[in-house]
């Protein structure tokens, strides 16, 4: 695999990220307007991987001293609090093409460093049943069943202790 940056999104990346998203969540993943205001709002909890100038993948998130991320609101960022103690992932997303190469171990390797020099005490997260064993290997803990029925599908909580 070529060489893979990881770095922190800027303005620039709003298209880029976005067609990450679209193309790995359809009609599930934020909008463009969402994807902007995330970059905006809280540059240092969105990544971007990429190759050769291009963004092939993303993980962005919010900060909350909330422990319920059930609220679709917070996913528009109301309520985040760059200081919050909790970091919630809204999405991790690679490139078909591109998976397969390590890039989303990457990501997530570098927002686990990155969560723990922000002094973040948790990472949230929501995800389909399919991927809690994927979010295990990092030593995340499963919560249970939330309360989000965003797109209609049942999501899992889960969290991973940073102190």
């Amino acid at each position: 695999m070529d060489n893979v940056i990881i770095r922190k999104a800027n303005p620039e990346d709003i298209n880029d990220c976005y067609e990450v998203e679209y193309t790995c969540y359809t009609s599930d993943g934020a909008s463009k307007e969402r994807i902007g205001k995330r970059i905006q709002l809280f540059p240092e909890g969105f990544l971007v991987a990429e190759i050769r100038d291009r963004v092939v993948g993303i993980i962005n998130s919010g900060a909350t001293n909330e422990e319920d991320i059930s609220d679709e609101e917070f996913k528009d960022m109301i309520g985040h609090d760059r200081n919050g103690k909790n970091i919630v992932i809204f999405s991790l997303a690679v490139l078909p093409e591109f998976r397969g190469n390590g890039i989303s171990k990457m990501l997530m390797s570098q927002f686990i460093k990155n969560s723990k020099e922000m002094k973040k005490e948790n990472i949230l997260l929501l995800c389909k049943v399919g991927l809690i064993p994927y979010y295990q290997k990092y030593h995340f803990i499963y919560r249970g069943t939330s309360k989000s029925l965003h797109g209609g599908f049942s999501w899992h909580e889960m969290y991973l202790p940073l102190l």
